[in-house]
């Protein structure tokens, strides 16, 4: 019996240490929260610039990301590309082709474009300045009985 007390006193030591492990690699939760602009870094990138607002998870959101990123003239931010999640990308400065529903648009600052979840996608800088968007980036938890 000494020996099964042991092992069960083991058992439920591991199980504690795994749950404590897991309770820890769990980002908090963003709450209520501001982000101000002068505190953040730009990022150089082979394309232009990145700067990181937010990321993490939510009350109702898997994660909720939010950057800004500066295009150079004449570059692609990334070759088109689709992703499961959804996302907000906002237009304010310069001039940008965008792909969208199998087709490239031209859209100017204070455009919006929408990426719905797996459509391709992509964006090029086609202006004589630098591009500079808002994206807004959204992982939800799966949705049961919906197509």
């Amino acid at each position: 019996m000494k020996n099964g007390s042991a092992t069960a006193g083991l058992a439920i030591g591991a199980a504690v240490f795994v749950g404590a492990m897991a309770a820890q690699a769990q980002p908090k939760i963003i709450g209520p929260s501001v982000y101000d602009w002068s505190a953040g870094r730009d990022q150089k990138t082979d394309v232009g610039a990145f700067r990181q607002v937010m990321k993490g998870p939510t009350a109702t959101l898997d994660e909720l990301e939010v950057h800004v990123t500066r295009l150079d003239p004449g570059k692609l931010s990334h070759p088109p590309h689709r992703h499961p999640n959804e996302e907000l990308v906002i237009i304010r400065q310069g001039t940008v082709e965008t792909l969208s529903g199998g087709v490239w648009k031209r859209l100017g600052p204070g455009s919006v474009i929408f990426n719905a979840s797996n459509s391709l996608h992509g964006l090029k800088n086609v202006g004589s300045v630098p591009a500079i968007y808002d994206v807004i980036n959204w992982k939800a938890p799966p949705k049961t009985g919906r197509p």
